[in-house]
Parts: C-alpha cells; structure tokens; sequence
C-alpha cells in the first residue's frame, strides 16, 4: 500500500496559550518518535508537506461572516460579540494566529484527500486534523475550522459517498450536524456519553433527520469503560456498518483522548484497544483518509499516532521506545519506555453494568438503523 504523511514545520509556529489543554507541541513530538523508528522512510512511503486552504477551501462549509470574524481575531485583536462565535477566554481563545494555523491544518486534510482520491496514495494521515467540533459560524471545543467537515465536502462535491468514523472520547457533534440529513454520509461516533462529558450530544436515538435517518450513527460509552467494551461495539456496528454502506472513502478521526490517563475524560482504553480497531479500519478501508484528534497526555499522542503509522504500514516496530528519543524527551512525562500500554480489563460489578449499557446501545442500533442503511 501507498501511504501519504502529511506534516509541517509550521505547525509549532502557534500556540494556543501555557494553560490549554491543546498543546500542539504533541505534533512535533509524534513526528520526532515516528522519524525515530524509521518509518518516514520505508519503501511505499511519502512525507507531504503541508499548504494552507485557501477561503473557497473554507467556505465549503463555514459561513462568510464567521471566516471574517475569524480573520480579525488572527490579528489578535478583540472581536465585537466574540462569544457570539464561540470565541474568548476558555476553550477557544483568541491569539494572533489563530486562522492561519486553522488553514494549515485543513489545507492538511485537504491534500490528504486529494492523494487519496487521486491514487496517489492509499492512505493519508494529517495528524493535526480531526478538529471535529467547530459549527458552520462559531468555534468550539478547541475548534475552530472544522477539517473533517471540509474534507467530506470537498469529497462529495467530486461524486464520492463517504463514511465517516470517529473514535475520540467526544462526540463528532460538528460533523454530525453537516451531514444529518443526507444519505451520501455515514457517520459514526464513539464517544464518551454526552450525560458526563463535553458537547452533550450523541446519544443512540440520534440516528438523522430526512434523507439521513438512520446515517447518523452514536455509540455513547458509560465512564470508565475499557478495551474489551470499546471492541465489543466497534466490532458490532462498524465493519457490518461499512459492508452494508460501500463507501468510495473512509475518512477517521483518531483522537487519543479516550486513554485512561486523559486529564480531560473518564473512559479508560489503552493503546492496545485502540491499534486492534486501526488494524480493523485498515482492513476494512480502501481508500483512507486518517485524521489526528483529541490527546491531552502528549506521551499518548505521540505513542498511539506512531503504532497507528507503523499499522497503516505493515510494519511491526520494536516494543521500546528508541533510547535517543528518550533521552530528548525525557521531561514529557513517558511512564514507561515501551511504546504500548499496560493491558488493562475492567472487572466486578461496575463492568457487568457498563457491559448491559453497552450491549443495549448495540442492539438499539442494529435494531433502529442497521435496516435504513443501504449502499
């Protein structure tokens, strides 16, 4: 398989401020453990380096006023009404920067899709991508552009039928909400239940409206859940799901925040869940599209993304950690020096009650939905 790296220098130009959960340090670090490993420079391999979007690029899904607003607060500079937008102090600040840093990672995914639809390559990963919560006028949950929407857009426009599959810890309430009522996307969101955790949303019986009733597909999981309940359900629903859709291309968000040393959720997989579910995506993908997501842990991004690179790869990498990236690193909090986690099995009651929410999600939605979806 061809596989496409998408990258750039200038991502570590922004900043999102000292005390934000994004610290987008967690990019460069990734790429620094993948060039460790070598796997920037395997056979079939290409690393792209990344280009702005451009307002048309934007503007496939966000309004005209919002890029404007936007455009000011780039500067730096107080925006009238910032809350109206979704920006100010909080999830969302405004820092100079801002959409220059928002173009560069969609131009990202963009140029993802591109090789992918092109043939260039058969899969393409932007780590940076994944910013799946920004609405069409106003930023949200760290996001203010939002590329997967983007993405899908640009992909529909050239006649392509596109699944979409997320498995960060919140709900892709963004990307839900662009492609609610249509059937030309599947989107499918494995989250952390909207009743404890950040936007609220995605619960079972949201399955669409109109033409996409029954394309609007959430898995909302109970706190504390762990491997075998995350495989359980993605195991159930989205390779059946996929089968009976038959799309042109599957685009992922990746997000890591589901790890149970996340400072910002309760859900506790570990990298070895997690890279069972990427080897089933790769199985089941032709073409691919894989973006980046949520991380707060940067030990977790940098570890998860480089297993999800060697997957997408067939490469098998040394369990430890190389010694020189180590001795670089050693300040950003890397317990151990294997690059795959404790294996870790919820047991007792607590689990045989996650275990029947689970289950009832499950046949909720082979119940509601698996007859709707048609390719």
């Amino acid at each position: 398989m061809k596989t496409a790296f998408i990258y750039s220098e200038d991502f570590q130009r922004f900043d999102y401020g000292t005390t934000h959960p994004l610290k987008i340090s967690r990019l460069r670090l990734t790429y620094e453990l993948i060039n460790a490993y070598g796997l920037l420079s395997l056979p079939d391999t290409q690393y792209v380096e990344a280009e702005a979007a451009g307002d048309d690029d934007l503007l496939l899904f966000h309004d005209r006023e919002y890029l404007e607003v936007l455009k000011v607060a780039n500067m730096g500079l107080e925006v009238p009404n910032a809350w109206v937008y979704g920006l100010g102090p909080g999830d969302n600040p405004v820092f100079r920067g801002l959409l220059d840093w928002s173009r560069i990672v969609a131009g990202a995914s963009l140029r993802a899709a591109r090789m992918v639809e092109s043939g260039e390559a058969d899969i393409a990963f932007n780590i940076a991508g994944g910013l799946h919560h920004a609405q069409a006028s106003r930023a949200s949950g760290f996001c203010f552009i939002n590329d997967p929407v983007i993405v899908i857009r640009s992909l529909l426009r050239n006649g392509r039928r596109v699944a979409y599959i997320d498995i960060d810890a919140h709900h892709a309430d963004g990307v839900q909400e662009a492609f609610y009522d249509t059937d030309k996307v599947l989107t499918v969101s494995i989250h952390e239940s909207g009743r404890v955790l950040f936007p609220g949303t995605g619960f079972e019986d949201e399955t669409g409206i109109k033409e996409g009733e029954g394309y609007a597909v959430n898995i909302p999981m109970p706190p504390a859940s762990d491997d075998e309940l995350f495989l359980y359900s993605f195991n159930e629903i989205v390779p059946p799901l996929i089968e009976k859709f038959r799309p042109d291309v599957i685009v992922t968000q990746l997000g890591v925040d589901a790890f149970s040393n996340d400072p910002l959720t309760d859900l506790n997989y570990t990298n070895n869940g997690f890279c069972e579910a990427v080897r089933k995506l790769k199985e089941i993908s032709g073409k691919w599209v894989a973006l980046g997501g949520g991380g707060y842990e940067v030990s977790n991004v940098a570890k998860a993304w480089t297993l999800v690179w060697a997957i997408m790869n067939g490469v098998e990498i040394p369990p430890a950690l190389p010694e020189d990236f180590l001795k670089r690193h050693s300040h950003e909090g890397f317990g151990s020096e294997r690059i795959n986690d404790e294996v870790y099995i919820e047991r007792g009651l607590r689990k045989e009650h996650m275990r029947e929410e689970v289950e009832r999600v499950v046949n909720y939605i082979k119940e509601h939905v698996f007859p709707k979806v048609a390719c």
